[in-house]
């Protein structure tokens, strides 16, 4: 086994994070609004291999580089995003919201004298329910349907070897919008399916397709298409109760 990545303790990270925020602000002085780790640190639920990463706000109008590289035993990661970019990137609602919203809800604050951290930490929930709803429908179209499609063609040629990726695909795009519906983010990206199957709102056929590819085998194709044809039924029947409707009568123009 290689002998990188290097497993690293608490006091470790903390102790290189402290380093770089003192580099940073001696380099770059009062450009700097803010410095903050967040990720599984943030939540401090990090583990020996964990990542750095760490949230730097400059003053609008100030552009830098952001870094991401392999330093001594640690993978670190500096956004230098300015201010007001931040918080538009807090704000925003898209397909990944239920994935990257905790990245502005879980900061450790290293220098942010104009308490920065804790206005981002309330703008990812701001966004009316009706913006939530148009991602969703949104998303059903552009990825969902189309993976549904591709599974169907490749069942059909006997291109079954795709069925994994495909079941794949659509269990982590419903993990998606699962999170959207319930307005809840994912802690980490390796909980997404654990902590999607907790949540309220869900369509049917999403827990036994999650559980076959999780834990299961992949070998049976035909039992494995019917759970995506079973999923798909049950996302169809899941946003007619949510009133959101994404076929159209007419043509849009």
């Amino acid at each position: 086994m290689l002998g990188y990545p290097v497993a690293t303790t608490r006091e470790e990270k903390y102790k290189i994070i402290e380093e770089i925020k003192e580099k940073l602000l001696a380099k770059f002085g009062d450009k700097i609004v803010a410095i903050g780790v967040y990720g599984s640190i943030g939540q401090k639920k990090e583990g020996p291999y964990s990542d750095i990463e760490m949230h730097v706000a400059v003053e609008d109008g100030q552009n830098f580089n952001r870094y991401e590289f392999i330093y001594d035993k640690f993978k670190i990661e500096i956004g230098m995003d300015q201010k007001s970019d931040l918080i538009k990137e807090a704000a925003e609602v898209d397909e990944s919201w239920a994935v990257k919203a905790g990245a502005f809800v879980h900061i450790i604050p290293l220098y942010d004298p104009t308490n920065l951290f804790l206005e981002l930490k309330k703008l990812p929930f701001q966004a009316p329910d009706h913006v939530f709803i148009d991602v969703m429908r949104e998303f059903m179209i552009w990825e969902s349907y189309e993976t549904v499609g591709k599974i169907r063609n490749n069942y059909r040629s006997s291109n079954l070897d795709y069925l994994s990726l495909g079941a794949t695909d659509l269990i982590w795009q419903t993990a998606k919008l699962i999170g959207l519906a319930n307005k809840q983010f994912f802690t980490t990206r390796a909980r997404t399916f654990e902590e999607s199957l907790q949540m309220e709102l869900k369509p049917n056929g999403y827990k036994e397709l999650v559980h076959q590819v999780m834990v299961g085998t992949l070998s049976d194709k035909k039992q494995l298409y019917q759970l995506c044809e079973n999923l798909w039924t049950g996302l169809n029947e899941w946003f007619d109760e949510l009133g959101i409707h994404y076929k159209v009568k007419e043509l849009p123009f």
